[in-house]
């Protein structure tokens, strides 16, 4: 059975790596858009990100000096037990890990009324789901303000329909692109209600850029919104150019008949997010 230890050791090692490895499929992309980005000032500073993934890596530092929030989404087995302590845990290997790997603290003790760093980058924010069968699924993401800033939620009329929804993100990449870092892997949650929409949209960010929706309408929509938001012409850097992201990722759940929630959660150029299987 996962215990509290076993998933916190999951995500110290998560946290190191995501740290100062640019995931696979994002790395992959960038070098396809090299082949077919038409600007020469973008395809320069698309190489220029793939030599600062190079360094990272080579070197064991971070691939951005803003190392983020952490992010711990536990898929849980549905035939195991949720460990106790796990929350103190998960923070104590977020501690341990940003001391050891030299990350930069970013977090505060209260948004609004204490903004007093508190010196470890704790508390993680975790969520506990469960999945069918054993063990446990670990997924770490290491979110930076600059894209987390950049988000956006709204409550559409459901006639508002694809349309609307693609209108929402486009919206949502002019008003904040440039501050996100792009080139942009956008995260898109529809349906759910108020407070879970964003999380889908945060979900979806963890879908591989290199792998097709199995669904051939989400695949559908999932290209109808990365040309309307490379059409925008931001591109790389927002210093123009095609571009403006790698890859939209959608996630869709119920809602209620009268709604159609949309978010809209940015991932910036250098995408830091890495997953452990823990066995059970």
């Amino acid at each position: 059975m996962p215990d509290a230890r076993s998933i916190a050791d999951a995500v110290k090692r998560a946290v190191a790596e995501a740290a100062v490895t640019l995931r696979p499929d994002v790395e992959a992309a960038l070098r396809d858009a090299i082949e077919s980005e038409p600007s020469e000032r973008a395809r320069h500073v698309l190489s220029q990100l793939l030599e600062n993934a190079r360094i990272a890596a080579r070197d064991a530092v971070p691939l951005c000096q803003d190392t983020g929030t952490v992010w711990v989404w536990v898929e849980l087995g549905a035939d195991e037990r949720l460990p106790a302590g796990l929350q103190a845990a998960v923070d104590g290997a977020v501690a341990t890990a940003y001391s050891e790997n030299a990350l930069r603290m970013s977090v505060v003790r209260d948004a609004l009324f204490d903004r007093t760093n508190t010196g470890d980058n704790t508390p993680t924010f975790l969520d506990v789901t469960q999945r069918p069968g054993t063990g446990a699924t670990v997924h770490v993401m290491l979110k930076g303000a600059g894209s987390d800033n950049a988000s956006a939620l709204v409550m559409l009329d459901p006639s508002a329909g694809e349309d609307g929804v693609i209108d929402a993100v486009v919206r949502a990449v002019e008003a904040k692109a440039t501050g996100a870092c792009p080139p942009l892997i956008v995260g898109v949650g529809v349906g759910g209600t108020f407070d879970t929409v964003a999380k889908l949209a945060k979900k979806a960010l963890l879908a591989p850029l290199s792998v097709a929706n199995a669904d051939s309408r989400v695949a559908a929509f999932e290209q109808r919104l990365l040309e309307a938001v490379n059409a925008t012409g931001i591109g790389p850097a927002g210093l123009g150019g095609r571009t403006t992201a790698l890859g939209v990722r959608v996630l869709t759940g119920p809602a209620h008949i009268a709604a159609l929630p949309v978010a809209v959660n940015l991932g910036c150029c250098a995408m830091r997010s890495a997953t452990v299987e823990v066995l059970g």
